[in-house]
């Protein structure tokens, strides 16, 4: 674990880098997006770090198939959470945006569905952990199922979507990859301060979590 202060430090500068851009900086004007534009700081850095915590997650998942360590199991589920945090964030500031853009905040688009139907896989991961008592067991099973949910991240956010028409920005492709959907100023946040002071502040989030687990045990064996 990261016990030293200057990377939390460092993720609460570059948010608020994040957050003066995000409000007060230059943007492109473009077409139906606007100034709603902005919310590439927020809503697809989002999508960024789910990513990034779920495949921590799968890792540890792995990890913990391997070695039998409950230690790996307790990383896997924190930093699941974290990304189950991070895709709540995603979808809701996505619909944001859309009632801004579209209208309405729900339009059953197919990234919209997509995103949906990702999270509520990851929130029956929670859902199946909390059912079963025996420690063992539910540590196997979750890594189990784990790998399963990350399997399905992609048909329903990556592919599945990206192959049907969407009003999305980045129609058929990956908004926020290509120079149709955003120029050099935003780049110049998006890419250096917004993704990595997420995925810094969803890494000090989740070494919170791991640390009470890890103390809550201890409590429990105290008892034992």
């Amino acid at each position: 674990m990261l016990r030293l202060s200057w990377w939390k430090i460092f993720s609460i500068v570059l948010l608020l880098v994040t957050f003066i851009a995000g409000f007060l900086g230059n943007v492109p004007i473009k077409p139906i997006l606007n100034e709603t534009i902005r919310n590439l700081y927020f809503h697809v850095s989002m999508w960024f770090c789910m990513m990034i915590f779920f495949t921590t997650s799968l890792v540890y998942s792995i990890k913990f198939l391997r070695s039998n360590k409950l230690i790996h199991d307790w990383y896997a589920v924190a930093f699941t959470q974290t990304g189950i945090v991070f895709g709540v964030l995603g979808l809701t500031t996505g619909m944001i945006w859309a009632n801004y853009t579209w209208g309405n905040p729900w339009n059953n688009d197919p990234k919209q569905l997509g995103a949906a139907i990702a999270l509520l896989i990851y929130f029956a991961y929670l859902i199946l952990r909390n059912s079963l008592t025996d420690e063992s067991r539910r540590a196997k099973t979750s890594a189990v199922y784990n790998v399963f949910a990350y399997a399905m991240l992609f048909p329903t956010i990556w592919i599945l979507p990206r192959m049907m028409e969407s009003l999305h920005p980045g129609g058929m492709g990956n908004p926020a990859l290509n120079t149709n959907d955003i120029d050099g100023r935003m780049r110049l946040i998006f890419w250096p301060a917004a993704i990595p002071g997420w995925a810094l502040l969803g890494l000090w989030i989740t070494t919170i979590r791991i640390r009470m687990m890890i103390l809550e045990d201890k409590k429990l064996n105290s008892l034992t």
